[in-house]
């Protein structure tokens, strides 16, 4: 039988993972190369958005009202760039723990076991499509709400910042316009890529759980003896169990 791949429903996880620099193709983390540069420059670009926002609260400290309408958005960035250093972090354990998933005890034994593994996989697909579309609606609220009210004739950019150039005559601010709108998509999409991948791995556990009672159900069944087919089944939930506390780790 064919090999199941476990990887089809994060693939689009992993396009965007890779187009944003947190996703080597090697498998093994970051080395010396040109995708760790463009990650590295990718990333320090995206964080200056962070800096910038935190520089005009500096500006404007003595005004209560201001600082309270930046600082969640400026909150969350941050808490997504955050994420995006430990996710960094631990990206070789997380590339290890999707190819531990070919090997051959991870894998459904029959078609049964294959429709129960995507009866599984299914809810997390749309948690993942509800995440993206919620968020991609807020963010484009967010992103044409100076055009909608007319403000954009003044130069209002869609967050607050402090620049070290004049945003209020062209082309500088439309160049920061579509910088901010960048950025905060990129932070926004790791923060969703991320929660959804590790979501994703959860979901593989409770797969594999799946297929493991499915196999103590049927073990009279088949050409193999009682007793292998025990030994199977118990090195099976030794390598659930290993694979567990890996994402643990993965985690913190």
């Amino acid at each position: 039988m064919e090999k199941f791949d476990w990887k089809i429903i994060v693939r689009a996880n992993l396009f965007i993972l890779n187009l944003v620099g947190l996703w080597p193709k090697s498998g093994k983390g970051y080395s010396l190369n040109l995708y760790t540069l463009y990650a590295l420059v990718v990333n320090t670009t995206v964080d200056a958005h962070n800096v910038f926002q935190a520089a005009y609260i500096c500006a404007i400290y003595k005004d209560l009202q201001a600082i309270i309408a930046i600082i969640f958005i400026l909150v969350t960035e941050a808490d997504a760039s955050i994420k995006i250093f430990y996710f960094v972090r631990r990206i070789s354990l997380v590339q290890s723990l999707l190819k531990e998933l070919e090997n051959d005890e991870f894998q459904p034994r029959n078609s049964q076991q294959r429709e129960m593994v995507q009866r599984t996989l299914n809810p997390w697909m749309l948690i993942y499509r509800t995440f993206w579309i919620t968020t991609g609606t807020d963010l484009c609220f967010l992103f044409i709400f100076p055009i909608m009210d007319g403000s954009h004739k003044d130069y209002r950019l869609p967050f607050w910042a402090w620049y070290p150039f004049d945003t209020k005559r062209s082309p500088n601010y439309e160049v920061t316009y579509i910088y901010q709108v960048l950025c905060t998509w990129f932070l926004a999409s790791c923060n969703i890529i991320m929660d959804t991948m590790f979501a994703a791995l959860m979901t593989y556990i409770m797969a594999q759980c799946d297929i493991l009672s499915d196999d103590l159900r049927n073990l009279a069944d088949g050409d193999d003896s009682y007793n292998v087919k025990i030994v199977k089944c118990v090195q099976h939930h030794k390598k659930i169990l290993r694979y567990e506390i890996a994402l643990r780790k993965s985690l913190w």
